[in-house]
């Protein structure tokens, strides 16, 4: 699994699952958040490790297009990328963990319903004030607009 999150809401932006870990694995979660995130005239960082998918030229080519600048975590340091393995961690112990599925197909709806339904929409974040990532981007542009009002 590949994933895109967003590190100011928390919010999972991108995702993709397949049996292997070519590079089109990555690029299908990236070309998600980009259809779900491209702010216009925003600067954006994508942080990645140094997977050989995320270095290729392929990848970086597409970030560029879009005006993302890449960053990489440095080597042997797990610690650069702590926002999606505490995610990959969280899924596995309250989603992966907890059932099984019978086929790929089930487990891909399995993760997209939490994802969609939970993850973001619900489940709270500590980092957050513990609210959900799509409530502390409501309560965020909430203010915003009051702010510019």
């Amino acid at each position: 699994m590949a994933v895109v999150i967003d590190l100011f809401s928390r919010r999972v932006v991108g995702w993709s699952l397949a049996e292997h870990m070519r590079l089109e694995l990555v690029l299908n979660a990236l070309q998600m958040a980009i259809g779900e995130r491209l702010p216009d005239g925003e600067v954006l960082v994508h942080h990645s490790d140094r997977g050989s998918q995320y270095a290729s030229g392929m990848y970086r080519d597409i970030l560029a297009q879009h005006g993302i600048i890449c960053s990489m975590s440095r080597k042997g340091n797990c610690w650069d990328n702590a926002v999606a393995e505490s995610f990959f961690a969280t899924l596995k112990k309250e989603l992966i963990n907890r059932d099984s599925w019978p086929t790929r197909r089930g487990a891909r709806a399995a993760i997209h319903e939490y994802i969609t339904l939970f993850y973001n929409s619900r489940r709270r974040h500590s980092y957050l004030g513990f609210m959900s990532p799509m409530e502390f981007e409501r309560s965020f542009n909430r203010k915003a607009d009051e702010n510019a009002a």
